[in-house]
This record gives C-alpha cells, structure tokens and sequence, in this order.
C-alpha cells in the first residue's frame, strides 16, 4: 500500500490521516494470473490500480482473436474509461497477466471519495490527462511506424514489458501476429 501512497505524492501532497481515509474507500484484491477482472458484456462498474503485477484490457476482434488495447503494471490504473464513467456494459476485458494485487473502487465509492477529498479530484484529472496524452501518441505511432519500428519503439521505450510479458501478448497489443514478432525479434537480433 506503501506504493499508491507514494504514487499519490508524485501528484498530490496529503498527511498519513488523509492517506488513511483516502485509502479507505479502496478495496484490496488479490488477483491470480489469468484471472478475469471484467468480463465484455458486463457493466463496468469498477477501475482498477496495480499495486503488484500486471493487468491487461482487450476485445476479440471480428476474426475471433484477442486483441490487447492496454497493459497496467505497478502504479498503473486501468478501466474501460467509457463504460465506467456511464455505468454501461464494457466491450471489453480485463485480466491479470501476472499474479496481482490491485486496489478497486467502483463510481459510487469514488464520488464519495472525491466528496471528502477535494484533493483527489486534482490527482485523478493529473493521471487522466497523462492517460489521454499517452493514448494520443500511441495513436499517431500506430499511423506512422512500421510494424518494424513500432516494436523497436515499443521495447526501448518500455523494455521491461519485453522481459515481463509473453511474447503473444505484445504481439497482441502491438497488432501483429505472434510468428510475425518472432520475425521481427531474429531479424533484429542477427
């Protein structure tokens, strides 16, 4: 827990009395690997911050294979922005990829929380906007890169994902096929 505290300091500026209250409106949950957080179909009433581990979020697309739109590791939080915020069914999925503890919250407790601590309205409106920010240039890289230079992008920006995550499930998320980044991977390599 010591961890979101510290993630909160990167942001906001609160006293352990408020970090204890803050804290409070969470729920601590222990996640095994491939469990399911949330299920397409389902309302999505709950959004999710890595303490411990990694979570993904993904659709099956038209041909019946999964399609990763997102990774949360530590200090990470992850959701279906759209159906959380209205309360609606999700079009997608998420799941632990590594044995995870995360923090939940649903809308209700948050606007609760937010009620009492002025203070998180600033911190969630900060990691939001960094979120927009970061989906914005992955946009623009998906338009401009090879497949070729997305992967060389992709590890030297977060090469920890290349040692932590299965190699189908970059794949995945970076809309290639997994023999296709094993091409890309020896090609490099020699």
């Amino acid at each position: 827990m010591d961890s979101f505290k510290s993630h909160l300091s990167k942001f906001i500026t609160v006293t352990d009395e408020e970090y204890t209250s803050i804290v409070s409106f969470f729920q601590i949950l222990d996640v095994k690997k491939k469990q399911n957080l949330v299920l397409e179909g389902e309302i999505c009433r709950t959004m999710y911050f890595v303490v411990k581990g990694c979570l993904r979020k993904f659709f099956i697309n038209e041909k019946g294979v999964e399609q990763t739109t997102e990774f949360a590791i530590e200090n990470w939080w992850i959701t279906d922005t759209f159906a959380y915020e209205r309360q609606i069914k999700t079009s997608f999925s998420i799941q632990s990829v590594e044995h995870s503890s995360v923090l939940m919250i649903d809308l209700e407790r948050q606007e609760e929380l937010l009620q009492k601590h002025p203070v998180m309205e600033r911190y969630f409106r900060m990691v939001y906007q960094r979120a927009y920010a970061a989906a914005e240039r992955r946009i623009r890289y998906l338009y401009e890169m090879s497949r070729e230079e997305l992967y060389v992008h992709f590890s030297t920006l977060y090469p920890w994902f290349i040692q932590r995550i299965p190699q189908y499930l970059i794949a995945s998320f970076l809309n290639l096929t997994p023999e296709y980044l094993s091409e890309i991977r020896a090609k490099l390599r020699s």
